[in-house]
């Protein structure tokens, strides 16, 4: 019984050291690059926008990109800020221009390009804490809502390096909904509402399996307004 304890013990302390290791060095995994001409030049198009505070940011990668979120809420004024393949560290370096506006609303949906590129899940969870913590400390008026990163379908080509990693994008999920929890930010779970019959993306809301369609979109417009956050 005492092995079995000490065991145990060795177990827990080796698990904490493995987590504390991803979160704490978090450097090692900020060389993974993403698509950076096009990153660059979405930050060129940001910086010719006059700045202004009170508007409504949609954050995150190329999912929240391909939204025409001006379109879907003509009478508000919207800004896109999605950059195709951005990941959690790519938000953390571009979180100025977000602050200097002191948006009224911030929805953010990142970390599905983390997975495809194995960031672990504690450090994309870890991440997006780092983010939370500065915009609420720089941007306290700001009502934020992280929504959950999409399920994918591998059974439609186009991005094969995601498809492998559903059952990441739910520990992920997890992570995050924890984290917004601690940091008694709004989480609104997105995901089991594009969900098929075998748990993966409706084929009918996207067609390489990982973004979303004209079908897509609408659902996720009308989840926003269904909640009364839009």
């Amino acid at each position: 019984m005492r092995t079995r304890l000490l065991s145990l013990m060795a177990f827990g302390i080796w698990l904490s050291t493995i987590l504390s290791a991803q979160v704490t060095h978090q450097n090692v995994f900020d060389t993974i690059p993403y698509i950076m001409e096009h990153h660059n030049n979405r930050l060129k198009q940001f910086a010719q926008e006059p700045m202004q505070s009170g508007q409504i940011i949609f954050l995150g990668n190329s999912i929240t990109e391909g939204g025409n979120w001006k379109a879907f809420f003509p009478n508000e004024d919207v800004l896109n800020r999605g950059i195709g393949g951005d990941i959690t560290f790519g938000i953390i370096n571009r979180l100025d221009e977000i602050i200097q506006r002191q948006p009224s609303k911030l929805f953010l949906l990142i970390g599905v390009n983390d997975i495809g590129q194995d960031i672990p899940e504690a450090v994309i969870a870890d991440n997006i804490r780092r983010i939370l913590s500065r915009l609420k400390a720089e941007s306290p008026s700001t009502d934020i809502t992280v929504q959950s990163i999409l399920p994918v379908n591998p059974e439609i080509p186009g991005f094969p390096q995601h498809y492998d990693k559903q059952y990441r994008v739910l520990m992920t999920n997890q992570l995050i909904f924890k984290t917004c929890e601690d940091q008694e930010v709004r989480f609104l779970n997105l995901f089991p509402y594009f969900l098929d019959g075998r748990q993966r993306l409706k084929a009918e809301f996207t067609g390489d399996g990982l973004h979303l369609n004209a079908r897509g979109y609408q659902l996720w417009v009308d989840i926003l307004k269904r909640e009364g956050l839009m």
